[in-house]
């Protein structure tokens, strides 16, 4: 199995590096998901610095005080301090206060433990910035992967700490350009699999074998009890919510294609108001995401939810509702099951993929790209240029050997019923495709672009797309 690695993060750490540069005092937040890297990111940073690390816990107030006290007087060489009571985390920073007179990192890892304990300690570190922190050279990192906590409590505007701190990053997840760091021994089709079901989480990625394919990944990893990947879901929504049973219902709901307000309100018989919540908290902490028709507004009731969260939306589509033939060890009947079924899976976030490929390199002729939906009729991706009056009609095909006159005549089918500029515009059409049987550049007079997994694989290579 792959060893933790540290690759790239190279705008993160000259977002560090820039602000250790200055001369002041800094509070800077890092905050992104479990397992994103924020640890690996921060002791990156602060290997070769004078540093303070402290993980906080999950136990009581005084033991962490004690337990930062001890990492104080190690790290900066204060042995008296382990001959010192103390009960409170202001009268450690004023013991250290003259310490503060060079540039020291002292950071405070998964900082929400410290709030979940006593929420009036946000307070207190408000009170040790005004009266102690802010006039040293102190380099203070508080990092947590609560997001939805740290962005209320710590960053958002009723928060003591607001207006404090001098920076903030939410990490993110990483460019699929740099999967096969992991993964060298696997193929452009198998590394967009594995963006589909981890997506670019540095933890999970080191947790993938690469001397086995995919499909043996899955089965090792994350079918069997004990497996890692098998309850990490559970545990990600335990630390995130206070109520991980409703979310849990609205993602089922979702990855079982129950996308519209509509039909999640009945799949989890929760009333309207309350669904409307949790979805739009999921929507801020980015598990989920929503598509609008083309046309519509902003404000539309059309939108169609998706989990933009791929490690969940495997997760929920495949080992949640298998979990009891999973715990009798029928794990091979659900592993047939991902197989027959992995495709269809991937479909969706293959149309996504191709939707970035396009807002990069078309982004200036075609300002506005979409899906367009009708009743049971839609186009996977639309492009609109307003001055121009073109129109580009794409379809995405997580398929080999495809053939594109067949895809053609059902599109062309299909644009009759969008009245855009109908008698004034000029028409184009794209296919996404694993493969074609063979490439056509025009079909009745108008252009046509194909589009095949190398033509995707080549952008990547130039480090144009990819970054979701």
């Amino acid at each position: 199995m792959n060893q933790q690695k540290f690759i790239d993060r190279k705008k993160e750490l000259k977002f560090l590096e820039d602000l250790y540069k200055s001369k002041r005092a800094e509070m800077v937040i890092i905050y992104g998901r479990r397992r994103i890297g924020k640890t690996e990111l921060i002791k990156q940073f602060s290997k070769n610095k004078k540093h303070v690390y402290y993980l906080c816990e999950r136990t009581t107030e005084n033991k962490n005080i004690e337990g930062f006290k001890e990492r104080v007087s190690l790290s900066l060489n204060l042995p008296h301090l382990h001959r010192i009571t103390i009960n409170d985390w202001k009268t450690i920073f004023e013991i250290i206060k003259d310490k503060l007179k060079e540039r020291i990192v002292i950071i405070l890892d998964e900082f929400q433990f410290l709030i979940e304990i006593n929420r009036g300690v946000v307070s207190v570190f408000q009170k040790i910035w005004d009266e102690i922190l802010k006039d040293t050279k102190v380099f203070l990192i508080l990092c947590g992967s609560s997001v939805g906590m740290m962005e209320t409590e710590i960053l958002g505007y009723k928060s003591p700490l607001y207006g404090r701190r001098t920076a903030q990053w939410k990490l993110g997840e990483m460019e699929i350009k740099y999967f096969q760091n992991f993964l060298p021994d696997y193929s452009f089709q198998d590394i967009l699999y594995v963006y589909g079901i981890v997506g670019g989480v540095p933890h999970y990625l080191s947790k993938l074998e690469n001397k086995i394919g995919i499909y043996s990944n899955i089965k090792k990893h994350f079918l069997k009890k004990g497996g890692f990947f098998y309850e990490e879901a559970e545990n990600l929504l335990r630390q995130e919510f206070r109520e991980p049973r409703n979310y849990s219902l609205i993602l089922r709901a979702i990855s079982e294609g129950k996308t519209s307000f509509g039909k999640i309100v009945n799949s989890t018989g929760m009333d309207k108001a309350a669904v409307s919540r949790y979805l739009e908290i999921l929507h801020n902490l980015n598990m989920i995401g929503y598509k609008l028709p083309m046309f519509s507004s902003k404000k539309s009731k059309k939108r169609n939810y998706y989990i933009k969260d791929n490690y969940l939306n495997f997760w929920f589509r495949f080992i949640y509702p298998n979990k009891s033939c999973i715990e009798e060890c029928m794990d091979e009947m659900v592993f047939q099951e991902v197989k027959k079924f992995l495709p269809a899976y991937f479909s969706p976030i293959f149309e996504r993929i191709c939707l970035k490929f396009l807002f990069k390199i078309f982004s200036n002729s075609f300002p506005y790209l979409g899906k367009w939906w009708w009743k049971d009729r839609e186009i996977d991706i639309l492009g609109l240029n307003e001055k121009t009056k073109q129109i580009l009609f794409c379809e995405c095909k997580w398929q080999d050997r495809v053939n594109p006159e067949k895809i053609l005549k059902e599109l062309e089918e299909k644009t009759q019923w969008i009245d855009w500029e109908k008698e004034k515009r000029k028409e184009s059409f794209g296919i996404f495709a694993k493969s074609f049987r063979k490439k056509i550049s025009e079909w009745n007079g108008k252009r046509v672009y194909c589009w095949d997994l190398r033509d995707l694989e080549r952008e990547l290579r130039k480090g144009k797309i990819f970054k979701f």
